[in-house]
């Protein structure tokens, strides 16, 4: 890298940390260094913080992180211990719980970076994604059921500026800006907000100071598109800011706008990112291990549990058999006479790490992978309510006899399995129960995985539950040691609004490049 010193990283709106972490990944930590990550939220901000003491023991080498994996395993209470607590509070000082928008925050987060040093002379990267729940579809459809809900009065859709602001007085040589696809059609006072997000982040000096300044070219990760001050934004389309993520080696379908903003002064233009094979969903959750869900209503066990889902399996084998055109369920509900077990159990925070049969593609398991750890972290299942779990075994045993979830109301009429919910039957929940296919990408993770797992049921009708925390974090290629504060709902929450790492550090890639190229 510049002077075979790592590229300095300013992280903003961090969440846990998926976006830095796949730039402090690359070249095994030497290409890139974050010098400061900023995160209002306080669950997230102990895993960013825990992990940026990951990064820097790892740094030192040697048996530094020992104390880390000792507590990983359960061996310690502290992750940290005398030899490792200067590393602790340098991770304070990287990992900082910043409210972006407030006078403090912001005038905490000046201070450190006129304190850095940041300057045109030190090329530096500005990464983050902006909270987006403003943008998002569901969360633009939930406001305009607000009374006298007015989108210009909604903080939430000028936090981009906290980001603009940044950029506009210490002028990065490159920014990588995550959102949500819903950006690209979201307006406020009946103009489109994202042609407004390109002419500011493409000049903000104008933006800002409105007087003319150093100006950045928007460029596309995916096509050959750029966006640069003076262009009018209805000249492109706008869809090429969108990266399909699982056309990229995510086993997700995580469609995100993601804008690299390079510096005009700097005569590049990247590279695009190469696709890549595809991963399913067994590609990525096939080695863990296998868990039962629990019971949330009522006594729990697992001859409980096993005895209940067994009685569903027969009860739905009845109703099934009496319409012709369920054979092949029928079929699937038969075979799983005998595998339905009293020996699985529901999980922990950590989970006893025994080796597998199940293979997972050498790729992920690279990225996955930590010989240290001696259990899996955060797999831990949910309890349900006994009729979704009858639920939940017909949807998979579905999924598997047809290779798609049942949809709505019209493939839920067996007996005893409709919800007691008034919009059952109006098609605006046609999906409310959805299995992830084993043998496909997963849908998008998002952070409704925190309030229930009706829309993230597992592939094996077998284990009849929603998704853990840990199988959502393979899903979005959050390495095995990426530990997450919090309870399961904090820790769901956390996973489901990150930018998957994996597809950061292709990023990353890229972004490194452009130094390459540039600054000798």
């Amino acid at each position: 890298m510049l002077q075979n010193t790592p590229i300095q990283i300013v992280d903003l709106f961090a969440g846990p940390g998926g976006l830095g972490e796949g730039f402090s990944a690359l070249e095994n930590g030497n290409a890139f260094k974050i010098l400061v990550s900023a995160e209002m939220e306080e669950l997230a901000h102990s895993t960013l913080q825990l992990r940026a003491f990951f990064r820097i023991l790892k740094h030192e080498g040697g048996s530094a992180l020992d104390q880390y994996y000792r507590f990983c395993n359960g061996e310690s209470d502290t992750p940290f211990n005398d030899e490792s607590k200067h590393a602790w509070e340098e991770a304070n000082n990287e990992a900082r719980r910043i409210t972006l928008g407030t006078e403090d925050g912001n005038e905490e987060l000046n201070s450190i970076l006129d304190n850095a040093g940041l300057s045109d002379a030190r090329p530096w990267v500005l990464i983050g994604g902006p909270p987006c729940q403003a943008f998002s579809l569901v969360g633009r459809a939930r406001n305009r059921g607000k009374v006298d809900y007015r989108a210009e009065e909604d903080p939430r859709h000028y936090l981009y500026k906290e980001y603009l602001r940044i950029i506009e007085r210490y002028h990065p040589a490159v920014f990588v800006m995550e959102n949500v696809k819903g950006i690209l059609s979201a307006k406020v006072d009946g103009k489109k907000i994202f042609h407004s997000i390109l002419q500011d982040l493409s000049d903000p000096q104008m933006a800002v100071r409105n007087e003319p300044g150093q100006g950045y070219k928007i460029h596309s990760l995916v096509v050959p598109t750029c966006f640069e001050k003076g262009m009018n934004p209805e000249d492109i389309d706008v869809h090429d800011f969108v990266i399909r993520a699982e056309d990229y080696g995510i086993p997700q379908a995580r469609h995100r706008v993601i804008l690299l903003g390079v510096r005009n002064d700097i005569e590049i233009s990247p590279s695009i990112i190469g696709k890549s094979a595809e991963f399913t969903v067994n590609d990525a959750i096939g080695d863990l291990p296998r868990l039962r869900s629990r019971l949330s209503k009522e006594e729990d066990s697992p001859e409980t549990w096993s005895a209940k889902v067994r009685q569903f399996r027969v009860a739905l084998l009845q109703e099934a058999s009496k319409n012709h055109k369920l054979n092949k369920l029928v079929e699937q509900l038969n075979s799983l006479d005998g595998q339905i077990s009293s020996d699985l159990n529901h999980g922990s925070l950590r989970v006893a790490n025994p080796k597998q049969k199940e293979e997972i593609p050498s790729t992920l398991k690279d990225w996955f992978h930590d010989d240290k750890l001696k259990v899996w972290l955060n797999h831990e299942s949910r309890g349900h309510m006994t009729s979704d779990l009858c639920r939940y075994l017909y949807a998979s045993a579905f999924a598997q006899a047809y290779d798609r979830s049942p949809k709505g109301h019209t493939e839920f009429d067996l007996a005893g399995l409709r919800p007691n919910h008034k919009n059952w039957e109006t098609g605006k929940f046609s999906d409310r129960f959805r299995v992830q296919l084993g043998n496909r990408p997963a849908t998008t993770v998002t952070s409704h995985i925190s309030k229930d797992g009706h829309y993230f049921i597992h592939p094996d009708p077998s284990q009849c539950r929603s998704l853990t925390v840990r199988e959502a974090a393979r899903l979005q290629t959050f390495p095995d040691n990426y530990f997450f504060k919090g309870n399961r709902t904090q820790q769901f929450h956390q996973v489901g609004n990150a930018v998957p790492p994996l597809l950061a550090n292709k990023i990353a890639a890229i972004t490194a490049e452009i130094f390459q190229r540039s600054f000798k």
